[in-house]
């Protein structure tokens, strides 16, 4: 069920104009010829969905399915489907959880490290292409207001779930 928004004060133009930008951006960097041109250049034959669960998993230690699935905001049947294919492709595999002999985690294989290291060098080489003209204080400045508004963003998210359960 959709709830309506809550009565509030009226979007801050600035705010309008990061929402208008993010949404640019989330669109030009997941286009399927985009996509298909970063895995020709790094030589690895994955789809988006693939290329987003490995990187999940090479920015942290081995993970439950469920664990994953949450992070992705995905159904746990996706996460299932997708380390089932990436196992047999030989990028990920199963260790047993050392908190539960009855869990296992996934983790990366070297290859599938490899392949993460690959796919990271072609996408910040496009990215520093692109802000080629940016000066190293630009850079720092932005870099630093992206990850605050990430954990701002995670943290807010979490407030949100945790009054939708009141």
């Amino acid at each position: 069920m959709t709830t309506a928004p809550r009565a509030t004060a009226p979007v801050s133009t600035d705010v309008a104009e990061i929402e208008r930008a993010l949404t640019r951006i989330v669109y030009l960097t997941s286009r399927v010829r985009q996509h298909d041109r970063m895995m020709a250049r790094a030589g690895v034959p994955l789809d988006r969905a693939a290329v987003a669960l490995l990187r999940q998993i090479a920015d942290g230690e081995a993970v439950r399915p469920g664990e994953l699935a949450t992070r992705l905001a995905v159904e746990a049947s996706h996460v299932t489907r997708q380390v089932q294919q990436l196992q047999k492709a030989g990028y990920l595999t199963r260790v047993p959880d050392p908190d539960d002999r009855r869990a296992q985690l996934i983790q990366l294989t070297p290859f599938g490290r490899e392949a993460v290291e690959r796919i990271r060098e072609v996408s910040c080489r496009g990215m520093q292409g692109a802000l080629a003209g940016w000066s190293p204080e630009e850079l720092q400045q932005l870099a630093t207001l992206f990850h605050r508004m990430v954990d701002d963003f995670l943290s807010y998210s979490g407030e949100d779930e945790a009054r939708e359960g009141e």
